[in-house]
């Protein structure tokens, strides 16, 4: 079998992935915000947390260096540790 060999990621993708994680961090701030939250809630948060540490993650083809360049990830750090504290 050959090698899957996946292709650069271009800058307008990159900051598409940004702005959906951004989107990840408004639903655990809504959720947060909540005077009260359910399993369903927990749940959600859960997956979006999973969808922050998964997008941080992000490698270049090469297999070790990260997609990410100038980005900002103070609110997606804070959200994944507001997360975990909601889930915990």
């Amino acid at each position: 079998m050959s090698e899957i060999q996946i292709p650069e990621r271009s800058a307008e993708n990159i900051a598409r992935l940004y702005s959906i994680s951004l989107d990840s961090v408004t639903v655990i701030d809504t959720i947060a915000a909540k005077s009260s939250i359910n399993d369903e809630d927990k749940d959600e948060v859960k997956r979006n947390v999973e969808h922050l540490e998964g997008m941080k993650a992000e490698v270049k083809p090469d297999g070790t260096t990260s997609i990410w360049t100038s980005e900002d990830f103070t609110s997606i750090d804070a959200a994944i540790i507001s997360g975990k504290n909601l889930i915990a």
